[in-house]
């Protein structure tokens, strides 16, 4: 499980094959014990749950980088390594 992304102490990862239990592209998020999987289309949140600030933090992250985490997710989806994408600055 690759970590694509860090920024504010937020982990962002991305797992290798991992379509079958949510059914869409998604990625997991990891904040001080907290954990959440976050649709990359809509940014719904699929299981789990972070703070509100770091949610809206995640959620404008996933909007900047939306091509580029489709793009990984194809990636990790056939069991490739995702690049890293920039964090939130």
């Amino acid at each position: 499980m690759p970590t694509i992304s860090m920024f504010y102490g937020i982990l962002v990862l991305m797992f290798f094959r991992d379509n079958r239990r949510h059914h869409l592209p998604h990625i997991h998020v990891r904040y001080q014990g907290d954990e959440a999987a976050i649709a990359i289309e809509d940014g719904r949140i699929l299981d789990g749950t972070v703070p509100a600030k770091q949610l809206k933090m995640v959620l404008a992250w996933i909007e900047i980088h939306k091509e580029e985490l489709q793009v990984d997710w194809e990636l990790a989806v056939n069991g490739d390594e995702p690049f890293r994408i920039a964090p939130l600055q």
